[in-house]
């Protein structure tokens, strides 16, 4: 008995005002799983756009990508408060992981084929060892027992809605339930937070938080690299070609200066902002891993290889600009007072940004404009602290 409990260590859960409490090796090697599945989901939006299938495509992709973001959230928001590093915390966590490598393999089935059976297999493994940890927790931590009774208990009853769904509802109706689920998904926390707070530490949510930002951003750095393959394969005489590999890296760069322009657990500070934050990442996540997809579609458009033109392609590097700059506004602007002047930045650029797919350099233009939001809120910022 004694050589059991030097495995099993009580989930009594981590102080929110711990210091010094970074991410750790097992939850970076999550990321790096869950990258895997993001990937397969920017890659089918990429020759969805491509092959002329956009709508299909766009739908399928905000729903895997659901799939993928939820779980992660989960895990993550989970570990921030109870992360407890056993043996049998390991073990659920590596359960996770697999779920997560099932639906990768699952996505491009769902997206060709419309079947989502492998998706949902991989989501519900997720789910289940999810549960496991939070009646752990609810057992080893009598403080927040009830709020983590209701989240194990929410969560199951959504994983047996999501089997009915798949087996009873009609495919074409599929799509309509998968959205009423998602919002039942979304509302277990809210319900199990009510009337108490869960265990969280705000800097280490913003760390986590910035950690995948950057992995996401990783998919517009790959399609950088195969748009400048791309033109040192033709001896860099496309200058078309060029000018979108040029766009791909100020894009890249940028967005990644913009999020990380200033530190936001700041912004953690209330139940409600916590909920802004986690649910508003959604759209911020999905929009970064699509811009490497628009810019993979406007690769294969100036080698041939695509059914759209460059205005299309150009399109799918706008539109998920304009909502990843959208998300950054309303989660790290908004909340902080400032001129009316410097508020208006984004807004402006987000305008100008989705007029780019009428010019012949979208995506190099799409690069400018977004240079030209970060120049001017150094400025702002530079004359805000000089004042």
């Amino acid at each position: 008995m004694r050589d059991i409990r030097r495995w099993v260590t009580p989930m009594r859960g981590r102080e929110a005002d711990e210091e010094n409490r970074a991410a750790t090796p097992l939850e970076l090697f999550f990321d790096l799983v869950i990258v895997v599945a993001i990937a397969a989901a920017a890659s089918s939006l990429h020759h969805g756009i491509a092959e002329d299938h956009i709508l299909e495509s766009i739908l399928g992709y905000v729903m895997t990508f659901f799939a993928i973001w939820w779980a992660w959230m989960s895990f993550t928001w989970h570990a921030a408060g109870y992360d407890n590093d056993d043996v049998p915390y390991r073990v659920a966590v590596f359960v996770q992981m697999a779920g997560a490598i099932i639906i990768a393999a699952g996505i491009s089935r769902a997206f060709d084929d419309g079947d989502w059976s492998l998706v949902l297999l991989g989501y519900i493994v997720m789910r289940l060892a999810l549960i496991a940890q939070w009646l752990r927790a609810a057992r080893d931590d009598p403080s927040h027992r009830s709020t983590n009774l209701t989240w194990a208990i929410g969560t199951a009853v959504m994983q047996v809605l999501w089997i009915l769904a798949f087996l009873w509802i009609p495919g074409e109706l599929f799509v309509v339930a998968f959205f009423v689920l998602l919002l039942g998904e979304l509302s277990v926390p809210i319900v199990a937070t009510r009337r108490q707070p869960a265990r969280w530490h705000s800097e280490h949510i913003a760390e986590r938080y910035g950690l995948l930002t950057i992995i996401v951003l990783g998919e517009s750095v790959l399609a950088g690299a195969i748009a400048f393959t791309s033109v040192a394969d033709d001896a860099f005489s496309d200058l078309e070609l060029l000018f979108l590999a040029v766009g791909a890296l100020l894009l890249v760069f940028t967005m990644w200066w913009l999020y990380f322009e200033r530190h936001t657990d700041d912004l953690l500070t209330t139940r409600g902002r916590a909920f802004e934050w986690g649910y508003g990442h959604y759209f911020i996540w999905a929009a970064a891993a699509a811009v490497g997809a628009g810019i993979a579609v406007g690769v294969d458009v100036l080698t041939d290889h695509a059914d759209v033109d460059m205005t299309v392609a150009g399109a799918a590097v706008a539109v998920p600009v304009a909502i990843f700059l959208a998300g950054i506004w309303v989660l790290h602007d908004v909340p902080r007072p400032m001129p009316g002047w410097r508020m208006a930045l984004s807004p402006i650029a987000i305008f100008l940004v989705l007029l780019t797919p009428l010019t012949p350099q979208p995506i190099l233009l799409t690069g400018v404009v977004v240079v030209g939001l970060l120049a001017a809120k150094i400025a702002t910022q530079s004359q805000a602290e000089a004042a």
